[in-house]
């Protein structure tokens, strides 16, 4: 098999999954029937803010998240709502969305230019801090 780099992977990813413009995302945004997901490290969603409302998923635990049959599953991935999963540009959130898409969580999709595009369009932004002990 040949090798293949981030960037075939996410061309790979992108032609199997939907991808939502900024525009559409920000008009769904607040819908009862869509769940956004923040991929990003907490300590990206410290250092930049977070979109309102947004489930934050770390990028590392999403699968066992995911997969109603592991012992770390999520009830907010089983309530048959649509999930529309982020990172900070775009590359993450494709190949996330295409594994999900495998494991046969549907509808999903991901935001074109992630939560950088999302700042840039005006999208609303929340600050996230560190929870105190």
């Amino acid at each position: 098999m040949a090798r293949r780099g981030v960037r075939e992977l996410c061309e790979e990813a992108e032609r199997e999954i939907e991808t939502w413009s900024v525009d559409e995302a920000l008009r769904h945004h607040g819908d009862d029937d869509t769940v956004f997901v923040d991929l990003r490290d907490v300590r990206e969603l410290w250092r930049e803010g977070a979109i309102p409302g947004a489930e934050h998923a770390p990028r590392g635990m999403l699968e066992f998240w995911v997969d109603p049959e592991s012992p770390y599953a999520k009830d907010v991935f089983q309530s048959g709502k649509r999930f529309v999963f982020f990172c900070a540009a775009g590359l993450r959130s494709a190949l996330a969305t295409k594994t999900v898409q495998d494991m046969g969580l549907a509808p999903v999709c991901h935001i074109e230019g992630g939560f950088t595009a999302w700042k840039d369009a005006g999208g609303p932004v929340e600050e996230r801090k560190p929870k105190q002990r």
